[in-house]
């Protein structure tokens, strides 16, 4: 028998979900004993059923919404280097099989057996956030199972973002093994060149999750002007100059993430083609329509405007304006890309704004696209908040 502490679930709650692979299990669906309710953050437990079935071996962290996550379906198991090196390595064999280049997502949280835990891979450079209370734990082992899967030289850790506070977890950056690189890593996807700040950029310094979208939008741009709204380090502007582009004009907030844009255009050949304008998206929307300005393709990416429940309402009116004043933006017969990375967005409500706002912006279009995240982001089918990239392409009037 297990020397661990149980957490057992309320007899209303169903087992089946966890049984079929649903990885979380809420505060109000578990009975917390004295016992359990002292645990420290990330402590392993043996979920049992209203019966005392053992169900899963799970990490506990009392002070979330998460009670509890899957470690590993069988309640036995040890959670140790071994058990670390073979997540891993299964996640690398999935990467591995895709790409040819050690530039992608390595860890996919759940998706990839490992709860609350990502790792972005920069050739000889990995970037981990620690999500979850164990993960941020157990940092240092991860770190060191990280480099003898992998033969990675650096190991950075990125503690930062909304998703730490909720696991009531502090904010952290440090650089667990190796040596912090001293200039951002270009990498190349799509045949365009990216600048990746891994100690000073957002999230882990560069997103890969758009890469088939942006592979996509190549395909339209043919040889005309693009505009890349929310752009950050020119995500799908670079990639649109490397498809043949005429010129992209880049827009975002940061000037730091328009600087590596630049320098990433001028990496590729294409520092000539590119221009960047730092605003508010919103103001530079207006500020181009008001300059009758016109785009072969418009792409608008921004961050995550309904990141809960509680934000989707103002969240899809958000995304109902970027539509609205993007639309007129787009040449006749032109193209127009509109992304949400919000969880609690589902596909069927942002499309139902995105169509709302084209019209409320006096255009009319077909949708010719629906885009996700790239399969070095895998989604658990019992977990939506995996399947949480959308992207819509229409073609409009």
């Amino acid at each position: 028998m297990s020397d661990l502490p149980v957490i057992r679930l309320r007899p209303k709650s169903k087992p089946q979900a966890i049984r079929h692979g649903f990885p979380w299990v809420y505060a109000d669906e578990a009975v917390l004993d004295r016992r359990t309710r002292g645990l420290a953050p990330g402590a392993l437990a043996v979920l049992e059923d209203a019966e005392r079935r053992p169900l899963a071996l799970v990490t506990v962290n009392p002070n979330s919404k998460i009670v509890a996550r899957v470690m590993d379906a069988d309640p036995g198991a040890r959670i140790d280097a071994a058990w670390l090196e073979s997540r891993l390595s299964r996640a690398l064999a999935l990467r591995e099989r895709l790409h040819d280049a050690p530039f992608y997502r390595l860890v996919h949280a759940e998706a990839d057996g490992l709860p609350g835990l990502v790792i972005d891979r920069f050739g000889d450079h990995a970037v981990i956030q620690p999500n979850a209370a164990w993960a941020d734990g157990m940092a240092d082992a991860i770190a060191d199972a990280l480099i003898a899967v992998t033969g990675v030289k650096t190991v950075i850790l990125n503690g930062q973002g909304r998703a730490r506070g909720l696991e009531g977890l502090d904010e952290r950056m440090e650089v667990l093994r190796g040596a912090a690189p001293e200039r951002p890593v270009p990498v190349t996807m799509n045949g365009a060149v990216y600048m990746a700040d891994l100690m000073g950029g957002q999230k882990t310094g560069l997103f890969y999750d758009q890469r088939p979208n942006h592979a996509f939008a190549q395909r339209l741009a043919g040889g005309g002007a693009v505009l890349d709204v929310f752009s950050h380090v020119g995500g799908f502007g670079l990639a649109m100059l490397a498809g043949g582009a005429s010129s992209a004009l880049c827009v975002d907030g940061s000037a730091a993430a328009l600087e590596l844009a630049q320098q990433g255009a001028q990496a590729m050949g294409a520092g000539d083609r590119l221009e960047i304008m730092r605003a508010d998206a919103f103001h530079a929307l207006e500020a181009l329509a008001a300059e009758d300005r016109r785009f072969e393709v418009v792409i608008c990416d921004p961050p995550a405007f309904a990141p809960s429940k509680p934000a989707l309402n103002a969240g899809l009116r958000a995304y109902e304006r970027v539509a609205k004043l993007a639309a007129p933006l787009v040449a006749p017969g032109g193209y127009l890309g509109l992304c949400s990375c919000s969880h609690a967005a589902d596909l069927t409500a942002f499309r139902n704004v995105s169509a709302r706002g084209i019209g409320r912006g006096g255009r009319r279009g077909v949708l010719i696209h629906t885009g996700q995240a790239g399969p070095d982001h895998p989604t658990l089918p019992q977990l939506a908040e995996t399947g949480y990239l959308k992207a819509l392409f229409f073609r409009l009037d």
